[in-house]
């Protein structure tokens, strides 16, 4: 079996964002290119938005979970 890279790699650092985080999730995982990793990084959310992140089983996600809040930059150079 073949194993094929993804092309793309997608960065998309969440903090507290569950009202929004599904739809902006489908609106990555449903773009017509599919050979993508999709990374998103958890910075410390105390909401239910890592719920709602490890709900989706798509082999494209990896998750990076921050135990603490660090920020966007620098969740997105952990990234």
């Amino acid at each position: 079996m073949k194993i094929i890279q993804p092309k793309i790699s997608v960065l998309m650092p969440v903090y507290n964002c569950e009202k929004f985080l599904k739809e902006a999730m489908d609106s990555i995982l449903n773009q017509t290119i599919d050979n993508f990793e999709f990374i998103i990084i958890n910075d410390g959310s105390t909401d239910n938005s890592l719920k709602i992140i490890n709900s989706y089983k798509d082999k494209r996600i990896k998750i990076i979970n921050n135990v603490k809040n660090i920020g966007v930059s620098r969740s997105l150079n952990k990234g």
